[in-house]
C-alpha cells in the first residue's frame, strides 16, 4: 500500500504545478459574473477544458502500450525544459502585471432575481465555452506533463491521479470564488507558487525520466558516454 500515499504526494505535486495559475483567470472570470454570465459557467467551463486537456493526454496511455517506456520517459525532457526556462525568463516580482479584478456582489438585484437553471442550458451556453477555451489554451504546462505520466504510469496509479486533480480543480474553483471579495490575495498567492512551480516541474520531469530508465538511454546518445 505504499504505492498509495507516493502516488498521492506525486498527483498533489502535480496538480499544483499545472493547475494552482488557473485561480488567476477564474478568479477574474468570477469577479465579472452578471446577469448573463454566471458562476455556473466558470465552474462547467473548467471542467469541460480539464477533462479536455486529460481526453487529449490519453494518448499518451495508447503510446505506453506500443512503444517502449524507456522511450517514452525521455518526454520528461519537456517539463523539465520548461521548468528551467521558467527560471531562466522569470520575470521579478515588481515588474509583474497585476490582474484587473473586480469584486463580485452577490446581493446585486440580478444575482437575487435569477433562479438557478438545469445543466443542459449551462452545457449549450456559448458562455461555457469562453471559460473553456481559456482553460485549453493555458493547458501547455499540463500536457507537457501529463502526456509521459499518463504512457508510463498503471491504471490504479493513473485513477489516483486523476482523481487528485480534479479534486485541486473543485478546491480552486471554491477558493477563487471566495477570493473575489480579497482580490489582492490571489495575486500573492500566486507570486509564491509561481516561484515553487518551475522547481517541482524539474523535479517531476526527472523523475519521469528515472521510473522510466530514460537516463540510460541520455547517456548513450550522449558524445563519450
Amino acid at each position: 500500500m505504499d504505492w498509495i500515499l507516493s502516488t498521492l504526494v506525486l498527483g498533489m505535486a502535480i496538480a499544483t504545478a499545472t493547475t494552482f495559475d488557473d485561480n488567476i483567470y477564474l478568479t477574474l472570470f468570477f469577479s465579472k459574473t452578471n446577469h448573463l454570465f454566471r458562476p455556473r459557467h466558470v465552474i462547467v467551463g473548467e471542467l469541460i477544458g480539464f477533462t479536455g486537456l486529460v481526453l487529449i493526454s490519453l494518448g499518451g496511455l495508447l503510446a505506453g502500450l506500443m512503444i517502449d517506456h524507456a522511450w517514452i520517459g525521455l518526454l520528461g525532457l519537456l517539463p523539465l525544459a520548461l521548468g528551467v526556462n521558467a527560471l531562466i525568463s522569470r520575470t521579478p516580482d515588481h515588474q509583474e502585471p497585476l490582474p484587473e479584478v473586480r469584486v463580485a456582489n452577490p446581493d446585486h438585484l440580478p444575482y437575487r432575481q435569477l433562479r438557478l437553471r438545469s445543466l443542459i442550458p449551462t452545457l449549450i451556453d456559448p458562455q461555457t465555452y469562453k471559460v473553456s477555451a481559456v482553460t485549453l489554451a493555458n493547458g501547455g504546462n499540463n500536457l507537457a506533463i501529463y502526456i509521459p505520466l499518463f504512457a508510463s504510469t498503471s491504471l490504479p496509479r493513473l485513477s489516483l491521479i486523476l482523481a487528485t486533480c480534479y479534486g485541486a480543480i473543485g478546491l480552486w474553483l471554491w477558493l477563487s470564488y471566495h477570493l473575489t471579495r480579497q482580490p489582492a490575495l490571489t495575486v500573492v498567492m500566486s507570486r509564491y507558487v509561481r516561484r515553487a512551480s518551475p522547481f517541482v516541474m524539474i523535479w517531476l520531469g526527472t523523475d519521469i525520466m528515472i521510473e522510466n530508465g530514460s537516463y540510460q538511454l541520455v547517456y548513450a546518445l550522449l558524445p563519450g558516454f
